[in-house]
C-alpha cells in the first residue's frame, strides 16, 4: 500500500508511474464551501476530522483540467475511472474528461437517502458517477460479479440485467458518535464499482482519500491501494484505520453466486440445434405454453441465454446441414 499526504496532482507526478494504475475512484472536493455544508444538511459534525481543504470555485475548471490529466496519465491501457461528482461543478469535470483520451462508458446516477434541505428548489438528493476507460487495452468488466446470467427476482426479471442499470440505489451510511471525515462513500457503492472494474490483486487509486474508504474496500477485497490526502488531520488518523483492514477480509461477506446455467453462451450455432430449438418451440407453444415460458425452458435446456433462443425462434429460418451461423447470445 502506497499512501502519501500532499496534493494529488504533484503527489501523482512524483509517485505514479505511465499506465501503472488498474482502477481510479475519486471523490473530489465539492467546489462549493464543501467546509460549510453542515449547515445545508442539518447534521452535528463534532465528530468530523478537522482540515477539509476545499477548492476555491473560481479554480475549480483549471484544478480539475490537472488532476483528470494525471489520472489519465496513470490508468493502464485499459484501466477504468470512477468519479463522483454533485451537479454544481460537473460540467468542469465532463470538459475535463472531454480533454483526454478517455472513453465514456456510462453516466451513473446514485439516487441516496437524504439530500440538502431546501425550501424554494427541488431537494437534491443524486450525485453524478462517471465511468470511463483508457483505449487501446483490455477492458475489466466483471459482468456476473454479483448475479448469474441465469438468476432472476420473484417477478421473472434478470437480477444480473437490474444490477446493471445505470442508476443506482444505495442509502449513505450514518456513522453517529463515531470520527469519521466530511463526506463518506458508502462500502457497498465502493464494493460494487471495485467487483466489476478490477480484478483480484489490482492496483486501485483514489486521489482524494479522505476517510480512505476506495482503499479500506479495495483491501479488503483482495485488492492493492494506493492515494492521496492533503488533509494531515485525515491522513494521520485514517493511516492507522487502514492498517485494521486484513487484505481479502470482506470476500466472506460476498454472497455466493450460483454456476451459471449458460454454458454455451457465445459459442456458434449449428444447423441442427437451431432446427431443434425451432421444432420444440413449435411444440410447446402448440400446447398450450406462452412464448415466454417456452423460450425460458429451452434456455435451460441448451445452455443459451433467453433472447438467443428468442432470436432463433423469431427468425423461421434454417440452413443448409452443417453449417455455422454467427448468432451469438
Amino acid at each position: 500500500m502506497m499512501f502519501y499526504n500532499e496534493n494529488c496532482i504533484e503527489g501523482a507526478k512524483k509517485y505514479l508511474k505511465s499506465d501503472s494504475i488498474d482502477l481510479i475512484v475519486s471523490d473530489p472536493p465539492y467546489g462549493i464551501n464543501g467546509d460549510k455544508l453542515d449547515k445545508h444538511y442539518n447534521r452535528d459534525e463534532s465528530n468530523v476530522l478537522d482540515g477539509y481543504v476545499e477548492v476555491p470555485e473560481k479554480e475549480y475548471p483549471e484544478f480539475s483540467e490537472k488532476w483528470i490529466k494525471e489520472a489519465a496519465r496513470v490508468l493502464r491501457p485499459g484501466g477504468s475511472i470512477y468519479i463522483v461528482s454533485g451537479y454544481s461543478q460537473l460540467r468542469h469535470i465532463l470538459n475535463a474528461l472531454a480533454n483526454t483520451a478517455l472513453q465514456e462508458k456510462n453516466h451513473i446516477i446514485w439516487k441516496y437517502n437524504f439530500g440538502v434541505y431546501t425550501s424554494k428548489k427541488y431537494i437534491s438528493s443524486h450525485y453524478h458517477i462517471l465511468y470511463y476507460v483508457k483505449p487501446s487495452g483490455n477492458v475489466t468488466f466483471n459482468t456476473n460479479a454479483f448475479f448469474a446470467d441465469c438468476e432472476k427476482n420473484e417477478n421473472g426479471g434478470s437480477l444480473n440485467y437490474l444490477d446493471r442499470e445505470d442508476v443506482w440505489i444505495i442509502n449513505r451510511e450514518y456513522k453517529p458518535g463515531q470520527t469519521k471525515n466530511k463526506n463518506e462513500l458508502p462500502k457497498s457503492l465502493l464494493t460494487k464499482i471495485i467487483l466489476y472494474s478490477s480484478n483480484p490483486n489490482d492496483m486501485v487509486c483514489d486521489f482524494f482519500l479522505g476517510s480512505f474508504s476506495t482503499a479500506k474496500v479495495a483491501t479488503g477485497l483482495g485488492r492493492r491501494a494506493c492515494g492521496f490526502e492533503i488533509n494531515k488531520n485525515a491522513f494521520d488518523y485514517q493511516i492507522n484505520e487502514i492498517e485494521k483492514i486484513q487484505p481479502r477480509e470482506y470476500l466472506p461477506e460476498l454472497r455466493k453466486i450460483p454456476e451459471n446455467k449458460f454454458v454455451n453462451k457465445g459459442k456458434p450455432l449449428l444447423t441442427e440445434e437451431i432446427a431443434e430449438i425451432t421444432k420444440e418451440y413449435t411444440q410447446l407453444t402448440k400446447n398450450g405454453t406462452s412464448k415466454k415460458n417456452a423460450c425460458n425452458l429451452l434456455s435451460d435446456k441448451y445452455g443459451r441465454g433467453y433472447w438467443s433462443i428468442l432470436n432463433i425462434v423469431s427468425s423461421n429460418h434454417v440452413l443448409p446441414q452443417n453449417e455455422k451461423i454467427t448468432l451469438f447470445d
